[in-house]
């Protein structure tokens, strides 16, 4: 009797974690390479769930796709891991248990990517390792991205017609990372031909039940749950769990009632866990109905901000000038202040402050963009790197931006720390720029990472990087338009130094909808030119630029008044391409950045006089 027939009648038991067991004998490598290089612990594993009473049980192949095999130098062996470990798992079956292939997700709980070709032929080459070798079924489990899992369900299901087992995993019961409820995302699964639908990993058995209330049962597929057997803890070094297996006995029962035929284990579970669960389930038979659970639905109040139109808004309807301001490396922000008055004065509409800049400390920025707000009444757009936060605190931020009223931002990867002033701290890179600005945009929605209401949409307008300065600048707008895909709104370039690259970039950017603001940045020296053109990453002079900057070495009044020529002529070319100008305020010498915007708007003014 096949895996389907014996679920329309019984209810089933799983394995549990084989990370776990490998990990608590000291083993913290590849588990997957161990199919090949220590195949008798791999089979230990295997027999003590089969004698621990699992009618089903899992090859060790988690993760034995290219994308994660190839962390390890292992792309080339795919195959060979994948099909040993059927023959591992089948020898330690026999007639007693049935075989599932195991195809984890990739993505893992963090910000997730779009599935690309090499996500798919990586996912098509596990498959059809574990086809070839036999097994009775597969279970694609741990995706925290729904399109991931529909991606691969419906690679598998054109290729085989063995009983499909697709299991999603939620940071928070009922509700997925983007906000789709668990009720929706099993009845996805089951009209792409999911045989048994589920979930599992990260919430122990309590909180699954719980999500689990809400979901209806299916005439097409049965439903699964293979819970953690809690929340890890971190001791001497090393991640526990510490539920007792005794714990799980009762839970049969519940899962039970909530319609699920198939139970298993997830981080943390044991064979003793799976022992509790082949003894709870004695004398239970599955049920045909249940009542369901509605969740209350996701409330999202409106948050009305002032009048005031953002950075984003007042480009689209004018002419935009917006000015870096560094914040202070020091606790002395006077001249900070005394600038950004001077440039209101100015009639800029917005600063710009970066996220310590080049990997070097300053004082935060979104505390000095509160208060140029409120001492000086000007906008700002804050810049966010990936570099300094990981999820937690890149999801913090974000909600402290929205409630101070800041609506302009800056999504970007941010400088290595090794350029900086701390070459020894840590660049994070929980994220990349690409899934900063999705995120933002689903705060948008009013919906946190974990997919839980944030109880208001934030208001936030998503500025992105462009830098022009590459030798392929095909390259470089193909990711620029990939960003607007992903959210952006408007975008900042680079500083540009060549009228040649203002004409070039503005014919290879005319296609692109979403409003630019091209950099100007004035050089004030000779020795500036140089630095910026040998030392700063993604800024080039031209040779022409860099010697009219070296015929005023020595004099510091003809070196800025240089800088600002060569910035105005910039302008003049510019102006005919771009609606904003982004103006970079070198070491806070303001001055030249009210020069220019005053250039700016008295250009603005003749170009709207009536002719």
């Amino acid at each position: 009797m096949g895996l389907l027939e014996r679920l329309k009648t019984d209810i089933l038991i799983g394995d549990g974690a084989a990370g776990t067991l490998l990990y608590s004998y000291g083993i913290d490598r590849c588990f997957d390479q161990l199919n090949l290089t220590h195949p008798d612990e791999v089979l230990r594993i295997h027999n003590a769930y089969v004698e621990a009473g699992a009618d089903v049980i899992q090859t060790n192949t988690y993760g034995a796709n290219y994308l994660k095999l190839s962390r390890y130098g292992l792309e080339e062996e795919v195959s060979k891991i994948n099909r040993a470990a059927v023959r591992l798992a089948k020898k330690a079956a026999g007639e007693v248990a049935f075989v599932l292939g195991t195809i984890g997700g990739i993505h893992g709980a963090g910000l997730h990517a779009s599935v690309t070709e090499e996500i798919k032929r990586g996912f098509r080459e596990q498959l059809y390792a574990l086809l070839l070798e036999g097994v009775d079924g597969l279970i694609l489990e741990t995706y925290y991205d729904l399109e991931e899992l529909t991606t691969v369900l419906k690679m598998a299901r054109d290729e085989t017609n063995l009983p499909i087992i697709a299991n999603v995993t939620m940071h928070e019961p009922g509700v997925l990372q983007n906000g789709t409820p668990l009720e929706e995302a099993l009845k996805q699964l089951d009209t792409l031909g999911a045989d048994v639908v589920g979930i599992n990993c990260r919430l122990g058995p309590y909180h699954m039940v719980r999500a689990l209330e809400s979901v209806p049962l299916s005439k097409t597929a049965f439903l699964a749950a293979y819970p953690n057997a809690s929340l890890p803890e971190y001791e001497d070094g090393k991640f526990t769990y510490k539920t007792e297996p005794n714990y799980f006995i009762e839970f049969v029962r519940r899962f039970r009632d909530q319609g699920v035929r198939l139970i298993g284990g997830c981080c943390g579970t044991t064979p003793e866990h799976i022992q509790a669960l082949v003894k709870g389930r004695q004398y239970l038979v599955p049920i045909e109905e249940k009542q369901i659970i509605k969740q209350k639905p996701i409330f999202i109040r409106e948050r009305h901000l002032e009048k005031e139109p953002s950075l984003f808004e007042k480009i689209q309807v004018d002419r935009s000038i917006i000015v870096e301001l560094d914040t202070p490396k020091h606790l002395d922000t006077d001249p900070f202040f005394k600038g950004a008055q001077a440039l209101k004065e100015a009639g800029v509409d917005g600063l710009t402050l970066a996220d310590n800049s080049l990997a070097s400390p300053r004082i935060c920025n979104a505390t000095m963009a509160s208060l140029v707000k409120k001492k000086v009444g000007l906008s700002s757009l804050v810049h966010i790197t990936c570099r300094d936060r990981n999820l937690i605190g890149l999801q913090s931020h974000l909600m402290g931006l929205h409630t101070a009223g800041i609506r302009d931002i800056l999504a970007i990867t941010g400088d290595p720390t090794k350029i900086g002033d701390f070459p020894g701290a840590t660049s994070v890179y929980d994220a990349t720029s690409f899934e900063l600005i999705k995120l933002i945009k689903q705060f948008n929605e009013g919906i946190s990472f974990s997919g839980k209401s944030l109880k208001q949409r934030t208001q936030f307008h998503v500025a992105a990087a462009f830098n022009p300065n590459v030798r392929n600048l095909g390259k470089s707008v193909e990711r620029m338009e990939k960003k607007v895909k992903y959210g952006a709104d408007y975008f900042l370039t680079q500083p540009i130094f060549s009228k040649e690259k203002i004409l070039e970039v503005g014919e290879a950017t005319k296609q692109i909808t979403a409003p630019i603001y091209v950099g100007i940045m004035p050089l004030v020296s000779a020795r500036n030119a140089e630095f910026l053109h040998n030392e700063v990453p993604g800024i080039k002079l031209p040779d022409d630029i860099r010697e009219r900057m070296a015929k005023t070495e020595g004099d510091p009044m003809q070196a800025k008044q240089e800088g600002l020529a060569i910035a105005k002529e910039l302008i003049d070319v510019a102006f005919d391409y771009f609606k904003g100008f982004y103006l970079i305020t070198p070491f806070i010498q303001y001055e030249l950045s009210v020069e220019l915007s005053t250039y700016i708007q008295e250009k603005r003014t003749k170009a709207q006089a009536p002719v």
